[in-house]
């Protein structure tokens, strides 16, 4: 199903280049929005099973920046790993991504979802960043979340995908119907034109990713680790944009995970659950531009950005 973006409009007014290179491994797609002479530049890492059309809403309401949204490696037009698709696959990739960016300052680092663990790991394990921001932060086990059990029902949906003939387990992982429950039980918003747009999207890009062995492995990475593992290791200024019904992570875990951090600010936005990017990418945007503007008042004054 295919429906027209709510943000479509602010996007088409952002220029946008595509660019492929080798790196890390794979053969990976990114796409390189506004203006290439910004001062600041965010390069941004989605969610499992995504890929980088998840965050357009929120690249649509950023102006005066450049932005670069690769596929990570195994979804979307991205190829995959020559290595295990764990978290140290994605941030040891991550690093050599940035470096190969060889942009001429250190890049803000954006991760929502299962990308906000993989932006803390490389950072932790030495990506250089002036900053980071984290959409819909995993700031706890996945199976200590408000709904806990459906995590059981993913890892389950997941074994069995892993145990069936190889054809039977690619049609359970791309099944439409599964698809929609997630989705449908993903989104909190009431408008039916946005919750349309919503389940068109994951229609359209749920299921792109390169082959079973890798999703396995990269679900298992989402499950297994969050945020939290790597905080002590992130001494850079970090924007958390949590939500305040968000099934994966409670507000409270939230609150641990900005005190663990050196230097946090959090911002949660009332009413909304795990699909920030799509359902409030307004409100998060704003966030981020004050924030961006915060480092530039940080740097102006001379302190550390």
């Amino acid at each position: 199903m295919i429906v027209d973006s709510p943000y479509a409009a602010g996007l088409r007014r952002i220029p946008v280049r595509r660019r492929t290179a080798t790196i890390g491994g794979s053969r990976v797609r990114w796409w390189d929005y506004g203006d290439p002479h910004a001062d600041r530049t965010l390069v941004l890492v989605h969610g499992f099973r995504g890929d980088h059309h998840g965050l357009e809403p929120v690249v649509a309401q950023l102006d005066g920046v450049r932005i670069l949204a690769p596929d990570l490696p195994g979804f979307g037009a991205s190829g995959p790993l020559p290595v295990r698709h764990d978290v140290d696959g994605y941030a040891q990739w991550l690093r050599a991504f940035v470096a190969h960016l060889d942009l001429a300052e250190p890049p803000v680092v954006l991760g929502h979802s299962f990308g906000s663990i993989v932006v803390a790991a490389a950072v932790a394990g030495g990506l250089e960043a002036s900053a980071v921001v984290l959409v819909n932060p995993i700031a706890a086990p996945a199976l200590e979340g408000p709904r806990a059990v459906l995590t059981k029902a993913a890892i389950a949906y997941y074994r069995l995908a892993a145990l069936l003939p190889r054809g039977m387990g690619y049609a359970l992982l791309r099944n439409r119907a599964i698809v929609r429950v997630m989705s449908v039980s993903m989104a909190k918003t009431r408008d039916r034109g946005l919750r349309r747009f919503i389940h068109g999207q994951h229609d359209r890009y749920f299921s792109v990713f390169h082959d079973r062995d890798m999703l396995l492995e990269a679900f298992r990475a989402s499950v297994e680790h969050d945020v939290s593992d790597f905080a002590d290791g992130i001494d850079v200024p970090v924007l958390l944009v949590a939500a305040e019904r968000d099934d994966i992570t409670p507000v409270e875990a939230q609150h641990r995970l900005a005190a663990q951090l050196a230097d946090s600010r959090l911002r949660v936005i009332d009413g909304v659950g795990h699909l920030i990017h799509y359902e409030t990418p307004g409100a998060a945007a704003g966030y981020i531009r004050a924030f961006l503007a915060g480092l530039d008042a940080r740097t102006a004054r001379g302190d550390a950005a």
